[in-house]
């Protein structure tokens, strides 16, 4: 049986002191007792501390002994394949280096390899060895990014290893509901015992589970104990209800709107403006329609202006009129119109762009003579309101999910402002493609590089679908050939140049051969940058084929 001991009154305690004093120094510095100056006293420390350890231990009494912990869980997923299983172990081993400029040499960064093993190895079901958790746990502890994945990856027995270990409770943070068992969800008298006496992660947890399977249960469960809910708790159940979002969901946000927090008033106005069925959306709607109208201006021409008008004709001009809200009354602030507006923002303006945010986006077709939205979006817009109106325009097709009207604001990728009237910059692009399909936003990025560089594309290929579709990840590459042939440093491009080696397609990597070589450089050309280029292409490459060999260890196609 194994023992634990516990000191007594250990004998030689100023002894012990004083070797480690004496250690800590330098013989050099400090003789050991009893020993004489020279190249023999490191030897006779040595000799000392092991006698005086024997001393201590001797001096000790066996104390009880400790209770075992119990066996970690079973985890009943398929093993690795065993090259998966070394490749594991490999990226695992690697460690970033210091933090500099751009990367150099012709090696694949492993770190970054890292989050897609983990996706596939995740998606393909397996289970990791025993003996790398350890190291697994290590990786997600400097990583928060990687957390998600690592964590479900290591599955049941990583929470027993952080129950042991201080420096992974972080996993048992993460893990849903502290590392606590959810009761079945069909299991109503556990469901409602947990709900009414488990700990907050926990209470989160398992509304987020009940709303991904059953949300009227989940939202049945949040209603039963509303009333006596703190604040930020109310918050934070309140928009769990976003999974699942629907009609029925309606009658119990109109109630939050009565709520005596703003900011949980804010979050359920949010929800209803996202179902255009509602009747804050109406409300909305009505408010917003008395703002924005159609102008039909007419305009005389002087004979002999051409134009093919006639002399004394008119011309009719169409714009869209904006008489921005005077005031914000009760209704609105109970609806979700947040009164007071940002440092450096006029009420008025502030007031129109969250009407129009939070109206249906079929209001525009009915009120503006039943033109599309890419029509609306092309008409002018008077005394200088296109900006706020485009940009409330922008947010309402993210919030209710819009392609259409993300369509006409985004414009032709290859348009000259790069990108339509409405998105005033990248990242309201960026929010917008995400409302397309994967191929659709491919698409749209793929014809911006090409008419744009890749100088402002990164935004947009972080919402592109990984791996790249075709189109654009040869517009990546040619771009990056582009760029290269101009003799530039590739460091400028090294954020587009780890975006590719994350996420260009595997197959990729033969059309990429090419690219190897040094090239010519111009007579302009920066000293040394085909190198470098060929470098960054090479470590392209290489990183490619790595990929690619991960798959295939996993088995995923």
């Amino acid at each position: 049986m194994t023992r634990t001991s516990a000191p007594v009154d250990a004998p030689g305690a100023d002894a012990w002191e004083g070797l480690v004093t004496t250690a800590l120094l330098g013989t050099d510095r400090r003789t050991p007792p009893g020993a004489a100056p020279g190249p023999d006293a490191p030897l006779a420390l040595l000799d000392a501390a092991a006698v005086e350890t024997v001393r201590r231990r001797a001096g000790l009494r066996p104390a009880r002994a400790a209770e075992r912990p119990q066996a970690a869980p079973e985890d009943v997923r398929p093993a690795l394949p065993p090259a998966a299983a070394r490749r594991l172990a490999m990226l695992l081993a690697d460690r970033p280096g210091p933090s500099g400029g751009g990367r150099r040499g012709a090696a694949p960064d492993l770190t970054e390899l890292l989050p897609q093993w983990l996706a596939l190895a995740n998606a393909r079901g397996f289970a990791p060895p025993p003996q790398v958790l350890p190291a697994l746990l290590d990786a997600a502890r400097g990583r928060t990014d990687l957390r998600p994945a690592a964590l479900g990856f290591a599955g049941p027995r990583a929470l027993w290893l952080a129950r042991l270990n201080p420096d992974w409770r972080f996993a048992l943070r993460a893990a849903p509901g502290g590392g606590a068992a959810l009761p079945h969800l069909q299991d109503d008298d556990g469901v409602r015992r947990l709900w009414q006496e488990g700990l907050f992660a926990e209470r989160v947890a398992l509304l987020s589970a009940l709303r991904s399977r059953t949300p009227a249960t989940a939202r049945d469960l949040l209603a039963s104990t509303w009333g006596t809910e703190r604040a930020e708790d109310r918050l934070m159940f309140l928009d769990s209800l976003r999974e699942g979002l629907g009609p029925d969901d309606e009658a119990f946000l109109e109630q939050a709107l009565a709520d005596r927090s703003r900011n949980v008033r804010a979050t359920a106005a949010e929800l209803l403006s996202a179902l255009p069925g509602s009747a804050l959306a109406a409300r909305m709607a009505v408010r917003a329609e008395a703002c924005v109208a159609i102008d039909h201006t007419r305009s005389a021409r002087p004979s002999g202006t051409g134009g093919g008008i006639p002399g004394g004709a008119t011309q009719t001009t169409v714009t869209i009129a904006v008489e921005a809200p005077h005031e914000c009354d009760a209704g609105m602030e109970r609806d979700g119109v947040v009164a007071k507006a940002p440092a450096g923002r006029g009420e008025r303006s502030w007031w129109l762009g969250q009407l129009v945010e939070a109206a249906p986006l079929g209001t525009w077709s009915r009120r503006l003579g039943g033109r599309t939205p890419r029509d609306i979006v092309a008409l002018p817009v008077a005394d200088g309101w296109q900006g706020e109106l485009h940009a409330a325009w922008c947010r309402a097709a993210v919030r209710q999910r819009d392609a259409a009207w993300s369509r006409a604001l985004l414009g032709d990728p290859s348009a000259p402002e790069a990108g339509g009237p409405g998105a005033v910059s990248l990242a309201e692009r960026a929010k917008l493609l995400g409302t397309l399909g994967a191929a659709e936003r491919a698409e749209w990025v793929a014809g911006f590089i090409a008419a744009h560089g890749l100088s402002e594309a990164f935004q947009l290929l972080g919402v592109c679908a990984v791996p790249w579709a075709a189109p654009l990840g040869r517009a990546v590459v040619d771009a990056l050939n582009i760029a290269r042939d101009a003799g530039s440093y590739p460091w400028s491009f090294s954020g587009v140049m780890g975006l590719a080696e994350r996420c260009l397609d595997p197959s990729e990597a033969s059309r990429l051969d090419a690219l190897l070589a040094v090239p010519d450089e111009p007579e302009n050309a920066s000293p040394g940058a085909g190198g470098y280029w060929a470098e960054a292409f090479q470590r392209l490459v290489t990183t490619l084929r790595l990929r690619a060999a991960m798959a295939e260890e996993l088995g995923a196609a």
